[in-house]
């Protein structure tokens, strides 16, 4: 697939220019079995293991055999953490143990995440900014000049660099924005937003760290 041209907006959402897109990141077909697999197992290493019981031999106490065995007509035990007594152990519970991790390979992972900037573009849902304009850290400031992008209104994630910390915080104020370094990209924020706003100079970052 050949390169495409996409417009470059300026301070006060004006078109300034157009920015060249390398198709080897940004033209690649969408495959739904390789996306699938990189957000299963984004998301499967995402989760946290809560849940945790004890077993018998977890449970403090029950050292003592609760009575002796024979001549008292009851049942006989050998513990109170038995299961089977209220503050005893549990049976098969869940435990902190387990794993629900997924291994995928990294170049699998990297052609989903060209996949979904291909998506993007081809959508018209990249937006390419000239740079980012200085906030001072205003979230007025910064909800100003998104307003003037072709992207008001929708949810949106802003593609930073640690040196755009004024920006950072701006965004922390905006309902329907999020920031995330450039060095972060991931298949799963970048399908859940409906816009990608980035900065020019950061689609040569895109290409050198996510290209093939």
């Amino acid at each position: 697939m050949a390169d495409r041209a996409v417009p470059v907006y300026g301070e006060a959402g004006e078109k300034v220019g157009t920015q060249k897109l390398n198709a080897a990141v940004f033209g690649v077909p969408f495959k739904d079995p390789v996306v699938h697999q990189a957000v299963t197992a984004q998301m499967a290493n995402r989760r946290q293991v809560l849940a945790h019981t004890k077993g018998r031999g977890d449970v403090r106490g029950g050292g003592k055999k609760p009575w002796k065995q024979k001549g008292t007509g009851r049942a006989r035990h050998g513990s109170t953490r038995s299961p089977l007594w209220v503050g005893g152990g549990i049976t098969f519970g869940p435990t902190k143990e387990r794993n629900f991790g997924i291994k995928i390979n990294k170049q699998v992972r990297k052609q989903a995440l060209r996949m979904v900037l291909s998506d993007k573009a081809a959508s018209d849902r990249l937006v390419v900014i000239s740079d980012w304009i200085a906030t001072e850290g205003k979230a007025k400031k910064l909800a100003a000049f998104l307003k003037a992008l072709p992207v008001s209104g929708k949810k949106m994630m802003l593609v930073t660099e640690p040196a755009d910390a004024s920006v950072i915080r701006a965004a922390k104020n905006l309902a329907k924005a999020i920031t995330i370094n450039v060095g972060s990209l991931n298949v799963v924020d970048v399908m859940k937003y409906e816009y990608l706003v980035v900065p020019k100079k950061l689609i040569a970052t895109i290409d050198k760290r996510y290209g093939a």
